[in-house]
């Protein structure tokens, strides 16, 4: 490989790299097993670097190069050894093969139907299919409360009724840090939705960590408009993100992805 070359290989994977993260993380559940999947990515592209010149669109190269690796592993999740990973995996037994792999491309990432069959590499009517049978088998699979921080009025209403329709419960709505923690105290959430800049200047992710500080594991779903600075190799990083602006589809699919890959006892199975 031509030195420049190498240079235009490793721009490319590093523009995309953040999402495939994101991805990954979603797919397996946790940041340990989504980032070793990405390692595995970046390893088999070095080795063989013609593999993202077999599309068009980089990206859908890139995510084609995980396709490949995901589906040769035949491991959906981290090792379970009890707790939330087993939960998970015991839910996952009983949904469609490559359901949640589509969803995810689609409403987390973005593909539309085409570039989700070119990756996992079936039809766009098969990948709609998926998608489709991946919201319904996941929806139904749990039920939980949620608590919404978010400081913009019309926001957090339209999550709250996205969320409510979902069938989950709405524990309460916080414009502020200080909110956040008295109304998680006043009734523990199963989940939690927050934006990171809320009204009074502070912070939701200062806010989720004095939560979770308090109450251990609690799966949350960020909400931003730039992705990628949550996303920088440093720990803790979450495993849900959305993007500002985001749809109702990526709302439902990440809930679902969150409650599905945390459900405990309290939950409705």
């Amino acid at each position: 490989m031509l030195a420049q070359d190498a240079v235009d290989l490793s721009a490319t994977v590093a523009r995309h790299l953040p999402y495939l993260r994101r991805y990954s993380r979603a797919l397996t559940g946790n940041q340990t097993s989504g980032d070793r999947y990405a390692v595995a990515v970046l390893e088999a592209v070095v080795a063989e670097p013609s593999t993202l010149m077999q599309h068009d669109d980089a990206k859908v190269a890139l995510f084609s190069v995980f396709h490949s690796v995901w589906s040769s592993s035949g491991a959906p999740v981290a090792e379970a050894d009890g707790g939330l990973a087993g939960v998970a995996q015991a839910h996952l037994a009983g949904l469609t093969p490559n359901s949640r792999e589509a969803l995810l491309l689609n409403t987390i990432e973005g593909f539309d139907l085409r570039e989700v069959g070119t990756i996992m590499g079936v039809d766009p009517s098969e990948a709609r299919h998926l998608i489709d049978v991946a919201l319904r088998e996941m929806e139904d699979s749990v039920r939980g409360s949620v608590l919404v921080i978010e400081d913009e009025a019309i926001i957090a209403m339209d999550i709250a009724a996205i969320v409510e329709g979902m069938g989950h419960r709405v524990t309460d709505n916080a414009r502020t840090h200080s909110e956040a923690v008295k109304m998680a105290a006043a009734d523990k959430p199963d989940l939690i939705l927050a934006d990171i800049q809320l009204a009074d200047n502070s912070s939701g992710i200062d806010a989720v960590n004095e939560i979770l500080s308090q109450f251990g594991d609690i799966p949350v779903i960020f909400i931003t408009a730039f992705p990628e600075r949550l996303l920088t190799g440093e720990r803790p990083e979450p495993a849900f993100l959305i993007n500002k602006p985001y749809t109702e589809e990526q709302v439902r699919s990440a809930v679902s992805q969150a409650m599905f890959f945390s459900s405990t006892e309290s939950l409705h199975a």
